[in-house]
């Protein structure tokens, strides 16, 4: 059987999996009895377990031995995120998760095309966040969390606001050893307002070089600065 990764919602003596993860499993990857495969709780334990037992729709495993991966950033990464058209929530959220983010925060501002967000489509984003952290080998899933206005994010001791009129760089203010929130705007960019908002709750305005970036772009190239350019 081919290298494979499982979500369980614990890790436990006794696993097991039912709906797509056992499907993949027994149908997509033919596992079979004595079969081994890494199992991980999306809390930072992972472990490794054997299975013992098919069924039509379910598959059970032995537990044998658990660690505690070390794949995470030294400090926690934010990533405030407006609502973006068609699917491109999903593929930053993706990206994000495989980037290091640590939650990611749906928020509401003046430009956003889109102005409202389903349950079943933030219960989605989740799904999606789990299958990324499963594909890219993190044992953290990030949280996605329900939808905020601007207005309701929190004072933050490090914060970076992509504005493509800012002088500073990242790397000119950015403080690895602080945990640090990061925030984007929408299609329609941030309101003047909105940015000196973010300013007096603790946010740098920064540049993201001379180009102008689209909305789902941005996000991820101030978070690959953030993580990927410090190698975390």
């Amino acid at each position: 059987m081919r290298p494979h990764r499982a979500y369980v919602e614990s890790l436990a003596p006794e696993l097991r999996l039912t709906g797509p993860e056992a499907h993949h499993l027994a149908e997509v990857l033919r596992a079979r009895v004595g079969d081994t495969l890494t199992v991980f709780d999306g809390q930072g334990r992972e472990g490794r377990a054997r299975v013992v037992e098919l069924g039509r729709g379910w598959v059970r495993l032995r537990l044998e031995e658990t660690w505690t991966a070390d794949r995470e950033p030294p400090q926690p990464v934010v990533l405030y995120l407006p609502l973006l058209k068609g699917d491109h929530m999903a593929e930053v959220v993706r990206a994000a998760t495989e980037l290091g983010a640590g939650r990611i925060v749906p928020i509401l501002t003046q430009h956003c095309v889109v102005r409202e967000l389903s349950e079943n489509k933030l219960l989605r984003l989740r799904r999606v966040a789990q299958e990324a952290a499963k594909q890219c080998g993190r044992s953290v899933v990030p949280q996605v969390e329900p939808l905020r206005t601007l207005e309701q994010v929190p004072p933050v001791a490090q914060g970076l606001v992509a504005h493509p009129y800012a002088r500073a760089r990242v790397r000119e203010v950015y403080d690895p050893t602080r945990p640090v929130a990061l925030l984007t705007g929408p299609e329609g960019g941030l309101a003047e307002a909105e940015v000196a908002l973010l300013e007096r709750r603790g946010f740098a305005p920064v540049a993201l070089g001379p180009r102008i970036l689209r909305a789902e772009t941005a996000p991820l190239a101030l978070l690959s600065l953030v993580t990927a350019g410090e190698g975390f």
